[in-house]
Parts: C-alpha cells; structure tokens; sequence
C-alpha cells in the first residue's frame, strides 16, 4: 500500500524558514494527483491537528495560526506535497506529517520541527 516519507524538518531559530516534504510512494499517477492532500502536526502533549491542505484543484487552506506564514504546494509529476515554513515561532514546533484528507493511508514517521533560540 501507500507509504508517505516526510523530510526537511530540523532546529530552527525564531522567525527562520523551512521546506518540509512528502514523497509518496506505491502510488501511481492519478490517485495521487487525484486526492486531497495536507499537513498535519503533532505538539508534545497535543492532539493531532490538520494545518494545511491543497486540493487536486489547487485549492489551499490554512488554519489561523500560520495563514499568511506557511504555504503548500504539490508537484503530482514527483507524487510529492511541499510545505514552506516562514516566520517560525516556537508554537510551532511539532512533528509534521502529511497524508490525504479525509486521512486513508498508513501515517509515516513525520519530521521534527524545532523552533527555539
């Protein structure tokens, strides 16, 4: 079945950037370019929660917290989902994982965000 790798995550200072992305793989073509992909993210101690999503149209959305910071994008050629990081701030520090929506494939290891001085 599908398996979704994310990677770019690191330590970052406030305020710095990141690209975080997904690869999917056992994937073909039009399933991919097909579904509704997005961000979620996990804080120590906190629930899971949806922060971004980018529809087969191209339709993005964000939650509150990082509209205007954060923007994802996909490149079906490369079955892959982006997530550019700006403005960081220590409230986001998380482990992010991508996945379509609503979520029906296994969830992959994710990527650490650090944001701290």
């Amino acid at each position: 079945q599908a398996q979704l790798v994310e990677s770019g995550g690191g330590l970052v200072q406030p305020g710095g950037s990141l690209e975080l992305s997904c690869r999917a793989s056992r994937m073909i073509y039009s399933a991919f370019s097909s579904e509704s992909l997005a961000w979620y993210r996990q804080a120590p101690g906190k629930e899971r929660e949806l922060v971004a999503r980018i529809d087969s149209d191209r339709k993005t959305e964000f939650i509150d917290s990082v509209n205007g910071r954060f923007s994802v994008s996909r490149d079906n050629s490369k079955k892959t989902v982006y997530l550019q990081l700006n403005d960081l701030k220590p409230d986001d520090t998380a482990v992010y994982y991508c996945n379509t929506v609503p979520v029906n494939k296994p969830w992959g290891r994710g990527t650490q965000v650090t944001v701290s001085s």
